[in-house]
């Protein structure tokens, strides 16, 4: 990139491209000479932006975070409509898609960056423990509108769907009907006993 000409939206450009490379290569292959090549740009523009690389990708951890909780609201929303189970195994689909995949990935190889998380996820794995709480929330809304049972323990059932899930999906494509009727399989075993006629 030649010397004085400005970059759009740095950090997003930055955080697109981390993202490319890890979907590609895998969390070790991720370096800050990988991104910003990726991104077409100089090393130095992540160096302005952030204190160091770690920095850098806590902060990816966290924007992706924010986009588990903004869907997590649109969830939320959506209960007392549709199914228990489908909401529930649309919003797992969504969650463990290749680019979460790769984050939680990186955020299990890389101590830093774990330590560098602890200030707003002081317990369990980043981006998980955001993700059982958007799904705890789903459940007890629908728990509220008697659509699961007034004693289900919805944060059990939450973090159960959410560790039921990263290994159903870990490690291998989930495309297709095969990989929603897994999914869905998943879902109703848990919820199951909680359910209620809808």
């Amino acid at each position: 990139m030649p010397t004085g000409v400005a970059i759009r939206d740095v950090r997003e450009q930055l955080f697109a491209a981390a993202e490319r490379v890890l979907i590609r290569a895998g969390p070790n292959a991720l370096t800050s000479r990988a991104v910003t090549t990726e991104a077409g740009c100089a090393k130095g523009v992540l160096h302005r932006h952030f204190a160091d690389f770690d920095v850098f990708l806590a902060e990816l951890v966290r924007d992706r975070i924010a986009g588990v909780e903004a869907r997590g609201a649109a969830l939320c929303g959506a209960a007392g409509s549709g199914t228990v189970v489908g909401n529930t195994a649309t919003a797992l689909t969504d969650l463990f898609g290749p680019v979460a995949l790769g984050v939680l990935g990186l955020v299990t190889a890389r101590d830093g960056l774990r330590a560098q998380l602890r200030g707003t996820t002081p317990v369990g794995i980043p981006l998980l423990t955001e993700a059982g709480a958007v799904v705890a929330a789903y459940l007890t809304a629908e728990r509220d509108l008697g659509r699961l049972a007034a004693d289900s323990d919805v944060d059990t059932l939450a973090f159960t769907l959410i560790g039921t899930g990263h290994l159903l999906f870990a490690g291998r494509e989930m495309t297709g009907e095969a990989g929603d009727a897994a999914v869905r399989k998943v879902v109703a075993s848990v919820v199951g006993g909680a359910l209620r006629e809808q």
